[in-house]
């Protein structure tokens, strides 16, 4: 099995076996800057949560999906608190029938157990069996449907700006109009680019920005009411009704269930 301290040699060549899983176990906060290889690559958890970004996409990631990187598309990666994961790593000659662009999708029983499996095989030649089972990754990795799970950043150079801003300072209340004369565009562009460019209104984008980084603070064991005036909410009430408005249940219960789907993934089915 190969673990977190991977070799950067080995997925920064197709040569060697079609896919190579790497294993992730740590008790902290960890980090990886922005990077690229040549292979692509699968981020998933078993538990604690995952951020994964591209230059123009952001996921939050729990134990029942997982995301997509083609290869030689830059992006960084943060877990969250306690975390055991793992990554896929695949040979580019393996990625053409795989997902072209970057993206989420909600792991299946099946691709969860063979990837668990395949995380056991020691680094080398696969055998026939191991073959096998690395076709059966590939081809689930390619079929399952993407999950709008992400937040799609603008590509405007005024809109990412702020977009940056806010991803990095959520609590930000100023309005479109102080952002609008911030980024020296004007409302109505502000406004109108917004759409255009991420399918969100800046009011709703802002929203789903807050709740992504609500969902990194309940995996970091950050006590709600905490979250709701860190983010920028009136009262905790305010923020608990807009969660549940969102994912169908408070924060709590969505912190129950992130964990009891860390304690047995296979609830999740």
């Amino acid at each position: 099995m190969a673990d977190e301290h991977l070799d950067p040699a080995l997925i920064n060549t197709s040569d060697g076996p079609v896919i190579i899983v790497a294993a992730a176990h740590q008790a902290t906060e960890r980090s990886a800057g922005p990077h690229a290889h040549c292979r692509g690559q699968l981020f998933g958890s078993v538990q604690g949560l995952l951020t994964i970004g591209v230059d123009d996409g952001v996921w939050v990631v729990p134990a029942t999906h997982a995301v997509w990187v083609p290869p030689h598309r830059v992006h960084w990666a943060r877990a969250h608190g306690p975390f055991h994961g793992y990554a896929v790593y695949v040979a580019e000659p393996a990625c053409p029938g795989l997902p072209a662009a970057p993206c989420a999708i909600r792991m299946s029983g099946l691709l969860r157990e063979a990837t668990q499996r395949a995380a056991r095989w020691p680094l080398g030649p696969l055998d026939n069996y191991a073959e096998r089972l690395a076709a059966v990754i590939l081809d689930e990795i390619g079929s399952l449907p993407a999950d709008p799970l992400g937040l799609p950043l603008p590509r405007d150079t005024r809109l990412l700006r702020i977009a940056d801003a806010l991803l990095a300072d959520p609590a930000d209340s100023r309005s479109l109009e102080d952002w609008a004369q911030w980024a020296a565009i004007s409302d109505r562009s502000l406004s109108r680019r917004f759409v255009a460019e991420t399918g969100f209104t800046f009011t709703a984008w802002r929203q789903r920005a807050r709740l992504m980084r609500a969902l990194e603070l309940l995996a970091e064991a950050v006590p709600v009411t905490h979250i709701a005036l860190d983010l920028g909410y009136s009262t905790p009430s305010t923020f608990i009704g807009l969660f549940r408005r969102t994912f169908g249940v408070t924060p709590a219960v969505y912190r129950e269930r992130l964990q009891r789907r860390s304690r047995d993934p296979a609830s999740d089915e």
